[in-house]
């Protein structure tokens, strides 16, 4: 019935299991004086937050278990300090799929030698039961691309200012075909 991680964990421990507790949340710096922690279970916490911080120190964690939680997202840099990190269980959890989930979906995509389940999408109803990755994956493919805005920061940075000025007086065309919009500069 813990309901915070313990602050006299002996500092040479290699596997913590905090599993089944009543921990709600990880505050920063939990695990600072356990630099040797290969393996940490917390599944089944009830676990709501990780403070960005919460795993510094952990650099020879090898297996993190965080299901079984109410984790809706990580905030960014939550994994950051996790270099030796090869397995990491995220199951069961309420995974939200909105723009917050990205850092957790990406971290992964470049941290490839990091093998992981659970990451599938429970609320906003639209995205239930995708993968986070088809998630988004999606989000960049709905952006609308029937309207080019023309304003300076649509252009690459390093044009001159003249050709920034003679694109803004080209004119503007639009044209109707086939209930498609389609917007020509020139």
């Amino acid at each position: 019935d813990l309901k915070k991680v313990p602050g006299n964990i002996p500092p040479d421990i290699v596997k913590l299991d905090l599993s089944n507790n009543k921990i709600r949340q990880l505050r920063a710096k939990e695990f600072e004086d356990v630099s040797e922690l290969k393996i940490l279970n917390l599944n089944s916490n009830g676990i709501t937050y990780i403070d960005p911080a919460a795993f510094s120190g952990l650099n020879n964690l090898e297996e993190l278990d965080l299901s079984n939680n109410s984790l809706q997202n990580f905030e960014y840099g939550v994994l950051e300090d996790l270099y030796f990190l090869k397995i990491l269980w995220l199951r069961e959890n309420p995974w939200r799929c909105d723009y917050n989930i990205h850092y957790l979906f990406y971290w992964l995509k470049h941290h490839y030698n990091v093998h992981y389940n659970g990451l599938e999408c429970k609320t906003p109803e639209e995205y239930k039961g995708w993968s986070v990755g088809k998630y988004v994956r999606s989000y960049y493919e709905e952006c609308p691309k029937d309207k080019l805005p023309i304003y300076p920061e649509t252009f690459d940075l390093d044009k001159e200012d003249e050709e920034w000025e003679r694109h803004k007086e080209q004119s503007v065309q639009t044209v109707k075909k086939h209930g498609v919009i389609v917007t020509v500069i020139g």
